[in-house]
């Protein structure tokens, strides 16, 4: 089975509304894959190797990733080199318009791709990834769910390549 981590830090409850939706579109999938949420407090760093997806939300503070999510991240060096062929994402929130949404997501790509992982933009809807702004919407959840099945239909194609070392 492939195993998506979708991992999140949220404080007023928006960004876990997004993961939440995230988790059920991969849950969704007509493929063998599943989906593990859970908080970024909850994830030990060591077991980030053992997942085949890594989603990544968090809210938009100053246009960034808030600091639990960065923790994350700077632990995730031990990894460096490991997570190559893993398929990532990421997903934000916020509290306005123009609040920083795009640049939230592209900062945690950028992470992404340094360590080597693949990511694939989307055609239709939210090229970078789902955003929120303020409670998620009808809209903003279902893409969020489409999001999710997005990646678990690219996780899973991946992992029949046999690509991870």
């Amino acid at each position: 089975m492939t195993n998506i981590l979708v991992c999140y830090y949220s404080k007023s409850g928006t960004t876990e509304k997004m993961a939440e939706e995230i988790a059920r579109g991969i849950e969704e999938s007509e493929n063998d894959v599943s989906a593990d949420l859970k908080q970024v407090s909850d994830v030990d760093v060591s077991k980030l190797i053992d997942y085949d997806g890594l989603i990544l939300g968090s809210p938009t503070y100053y246009g960034l990733p808030a600091a639990e999510i960065k923790k994350l991240l700077d632990e995730s060096i031990t990894h460096h080199g490991k997570l190559e062929w893993v398929v990532g994402g990421a997903f934000a929130s916020s509290a306005n318009p123009a609040g920083g949404n795009e640049t939230t997501v592209l900062a945690l790509l950028e992470s992404l791709l340094i360590h080597g992982m693949i990511i694939k933009g989307m055609p239709k809807g939210d090229h970078y990834g789902p955003v929120a702004i303020g409670d998620p919407d009808d809209r903003e959840l279902k893409q969020c769910r489409y999001y999710g099945r997005f990646l678990a239909d690219l996780t899973d194609r991946v992992s029949k390549w046999n690509l991870k070392k």
